[in-house]
C-alpha cells in the first residue's frame, strides 16, 4: 500500500515515472541537462551548479511557474546530462547547444539583419575589410555595427589614417622574394607602402595595424599619444616631410575623435546592458563604451520571452553576447543582479585576459547610461512593433492588380474559391480554398461531401456548398471574404449568386466566375465576359486560386474513391476493419479465394477468430444462397457465385 501511494504521488510530479527514477540518481554536480518529449526531441537546455537540486526543482509541488514552463514540464518524458568539471565549462556549453539545436523553450536571440563586421586577417601583412562572415581562423573581429553606413566610414577613416593594403594578395617572406608583385595605384598615391613589394618591413606594418586595432577598439588616446611622439622624432631627425605625414593623420584623427560621442568623463571602457519586454517580445540593448566614448550599440529581439522575467531575459542575452564577442570590457554595467554574477565574472576575465567587473549602479552617472539604454530598448520595441503593422497592412502588388482589373471598391486581401469535384457522378464533392494577400491559408481550408444532389449536377452542388459555407459564417459571425470565385462559367455563377440573394449578402461580398476554356472572368448580370491579359499579374493570381481549389477538391475525391474501393464483402463481417480484409485480399487475392481457402491457412493470415467469423459468415451466406438457387443447376450457381457468368439482356 505504502509503495503505491508512494507510485500515485510521483505521477503527480512527473509525467513519467522513468523521470523520477532519472532525477533520483542524478549526480550533484555542475553540467548541462537537456528535456526530450515522446519523439525524442530535445525541447530545452539549462545549466545547473548542481544537476540533481536544479532538475528536480522543475517538478515540485507549490513552485511558481509561469505557463510556458507549465507547458514544458507536461511534455518532458526523458532527460539527458551531460557532466563538467566547473560553472564556467556548463555555461559555454548550454550556450553552444542552444544556438546548435534551437530547442523550442528556451529564450532564442536574434539579431534584426546579419550585420557587418570590421575584420582583421590574421596574415603577415594583415588585411582590414568588412565581411558578415566570422571566420575563426586567428582573424580578429570588431562589431558588429548596426549602422552599415558609419562601419563604412570607419573603414574609409582607417585608411585615411594608415597606409594599409587594400589588396588581396597573399604575401609572405617566400612571395616577396619572388618578385613577380607589384605595387599598384594606391602606393602612387601614397595610400599603401608597398608591402608587395617587400618597400615596408614587416614589424613596421604590423606597427600600424596594432594602431588601426586600437581605433576601432575606442583607444584613440593611446594611438594619438603615439604619433605625437613619432611627430617629435621626425622633426628633431629633420624628416620633415614624413612628419607632415603623420601630423595629417594626426588631424585626422582627432576630427573622427570630435565626431564621438562622449558618455562619461571617465576614460574608461565599459559595456551598459538593458532589456525591455512586451507580452512575447523582448529586445536587449549593449552599448559599447570606450575611453568614455559610446563607440557602437548592438541589440537583439528575444523569441519566446513571454513569462519571462527581466533577470531572466538580461542573463540569456549576456551569456550568449559575450560568448561570441572577443571584445570584453573590464567593467559591465546592469539594471539588476544576475544568478551567478562570480561564476560570469570568472568566465569573462579569463577569457580577456584581466579583471572584469559587473555592476549594478543605483545612482550617478552610470545610472545615467543605464537608463538610456533601457530607453533604447523600449524604443527599439516599438519600432518593432510599428513594422509588424505596417507589414499586416501591407498589401501586396498582386492583390493591388486585381483590384483594379477587377474594378472593385476594396482590395481582395482574403479570397475564397469554390470547385467541384466528381466521378461518373459518384462520390461528388466540393472544395473551399482560402487566399490572404495573395498566399493560400490552408487552415481555413474546407471540403464537402454534397448531401442533397443526387447524379451529376454542378450547379446544385455549387449552391449547396455556397449555402452551407455561407450559412454558417453568418450564424457564427466569422470573417467574411473580399471575393468569391467560383470555377465555371455563367452557370455556376448564377447558380452561387441565387444563394447569395437567398442569404441576403448579394452586392455586399463581391463574386465571379472563372471559366477554364478561356480563362475568362464572368460577372453576376453582365452578359460579357472580361478577357485579363495573359501576362497580367491580376488573371496568374486568379489562376492560381482556381488551380488550388481544384487540386484540393480532386485530393478529397480520390481519398474517399480509394477508402470506397476498400469497402469489400469482408469489411461487412462483424469484427473485420479495412486493414484486415486487406490483408486478407492481399493473401488469397478475392473474396472467393478467401471464401475457399484452408481454415488454418486464413487463421495464419488473420488469427483464430477472425477465421471462426469468416467461416460462420460463409457459412450462413451460402446456406441463404442455396435457398434461393435451388432449382438452378449447380454449373451456373458457380459461374454467378465466382463473377464468372455473363448476363444475356432477357435474364437482366
Amino acid at each position: 500500500m505504502e509503495q503505491q501511494h508512494n507510485d500515485e504521488q510521483q505521477r503527480e510530479l512527473y509525467p513519467d515515472l522513468t523521470i523520477a527514477d532519472k532525477v533520483a540518481n542524478l549526480p550533484k554536480s555542475s553540467g548541462v541537462y537537456q528535456f526530450k518529449n515522446e519523439r525524442g526531441d530535445i525541447i530545452y537546455v539549462g545549466k545547473a551548479k548542481n544537476l540533481r537540486n536544479r532538475v528536480r526543482s522543475y517538478f515540485q509541488q507549490g513552485r511558481p511557474v509561469d505557463a510556458k514552463t507549465k507547458a514544458l514540464v507536461r511534455h518532458i518524458v526523458d532527460v539527458e546530462i551531460i557532466v563538467v568539471d566547473s560553472e564556467v565549462e556548463a555555461l559555454i556549453l548550454e550556450n553552444t547547444l542552444i544556438k546548435k539545436l534551437k530547442p523550442k523553450y528556451n529564450i532564442m536571440l536574434r539579431d534584426d539583419k546579419s550585420y557587418p563586421y570590421i575584420r582583421v586577417t590574421h596574415e603577415p601583412f594583415p588585411r582590414i575589410f568588412l565581411t558578415r562572415k566570422v571566420v575563426r581562423d586567428g582573424s580578429k573581429y570588431f562589431g558588429p555595427y548596426t549602422d552599415v553606413g558609419y562601419a563604412r566610414s570607419l573603414l574609409k577613416t582607417l585608411r585615411t589614417l594608415f597606409p594599409i593594403r587594400s589588396c588581396d594578395l597573399v604575401l609572405n617572406d617566400e612571395t616577396i622574394a619572388r618578385g613577380k608583385m607589384k605595387v599598384c595605384l594606391d602606393f602612387h598615391i601614397k595610400k599603401c607602402e608597398g608591402p608587395c613589394e617587400g618597400l615596408v618591413p614587416e614589424p613596421r606594418y604590423n606597427a600600424m595595424i596594432k594602431q588601426a586595432m586600437q581605433v576601432l577598439a575606442g583607444k584613440t588616446r593611446i594611438v594619438e599619444r603615439e604619433m605625437e611622439a613619432d611627430m617629435e622624432r621626425l622633426a628633431e631627425d629633420f624628416r620633415f616631410e614624413e612628419a607632415a605625414l603623420v601630423r595629417n593623420r594626426y588631424l585626422a584623427l582627432k576630427e573622427y575623435e570630435a565626431k564621438q560621442k562622449v558618455v562619461t568623463t571617465d576614460p574608461v571602457d565599459r559595456d551598459i546592458m538593458a532589456v525591455a519586454h512586451q507580452d512575447e517580445d523582448a529586445c536587449s540593448v549593449i552599448f559599447k563604451v570606450r575611453d568614455g566614448k559610446l563607440t557602437g550599440k548592438q541589440h537583439f529581439y528575444i523569441a519566446n520571452a513571454g513569462g519571462k522575467s527581466e533577470m531572466e531575459l538580461l542573463q540569456s542575452t549576456f551569456e550568449r553576447f559575450y560568448l561570441d564577442s572577443d571584445d570584453v570590457p573590464g567593467e559591465i554595467v546592469l539594471p539588476i543582479e544576475l544568478e551567478d554574477a562570480a561564476t560570469l565574472e570568472q568566465w569573462l576575465s579569463k577569457k580577456r585576459g584581466g579583471k572584469v567587473e559587473i555592476t549594478v549602479p543605483k545612482i550617478g552617472e552610470k545610472l545615467k547610461l543605464v537608463n538610456m539604454t533601457a530607453s533604447n530598448a523600449r524604443f527599439l520595441m516599438k519600432e518593432l512593433e510599428i513594422q509588424r503593422l505596417k507589414r499586416d497592412d501591407a498589401v501586396p502588388r498582386t492583390v493591388l492588380a486585381l483590384e483594379r482589373d477587377l474594378r472593385m471598391n476594396k482590395a481582395p486581401r482574403r479570397i475564397e474559391c469554390f470547385d467541384n469535384s466528381h466521378f461518373q457522378g459518384s462520390e461528388t464533392v466540393s472544395s473551399m480554398v482560402v487566399f490572404v494577400d495573395g498566399r493560400p491559408k490552408k487552415s481555413e481550408y474546407r471540403k464537402y461531401k454534397i448531401r442533397t444532389v443526387e447524379g451529376i449536377d454542378d450547379f446544385k452542388s455549387m449552391q449547396e456548398v455556397v449555402r452551407r459555407r455561407y450559412s454558417r459564417m453568418i450564424e457564427e459571425k466569422t470573417e467574411q471574404p473580399d471575393l468569391i470565385i467560383v470555377d465555371g462559367g455563367k452557370g455556376q455563377l448564377s447558380s452561387a449568386v441565387e444563394v447569395m440573394q437567398e442569404l441576403g449578402l448579394y452586392g455586399k461580398i463581391p463574386i465571379i466566375g472563372l471559366a477554364k476554356r478561356l480563362e475568362e472572368v464572368f460577372f453576376p448580370g453582365q452578359s460579357d465576359a472580361l478577357l485579363l491579359p495573359r501576362s497580367s499579374s491580376s488573371l496568374r493570381l486568379l489562376q492560381q486560386v482556381r488551380d488550388e481549389a481544384h487540386r484540393f477538391a480532386i485530393t478529397f475525391h480520390r481519398s474517399l474513391r480509394d477508402k470506397r474501393t476498400l469497402q469489400t464483402e469482408l469489411t461487412g463481417i462483424a469484427g473485420i476493419g479495412e486493414k484486415t480484409a486487406q490483408k486478407l485480399l492481399t493473401h488469397f487475392g478475392s473474396v472467393e479465394g478467401v471464401r475457399r481457402a484452408d481454415r488454418p491457412e486464413v487463421e495464419r493470415v488473420a488469427g483464430k477468430q477472425i477465421a471462426q467469423k469468416i467461416a460462420d459468415y460463409f457459412a450462413a451466406r451460402d446456406t441463404e444462397l442455396g435457398d434461393l438457387v435451388s432449382d438452378i443447376p449447380l454449373e451456373e450457381v458457380e459461374e454467378v457465385y465466382s463473377g464468372d457468368h455473363t448476363y444475356s439482356e432477357e435474364e437482366e
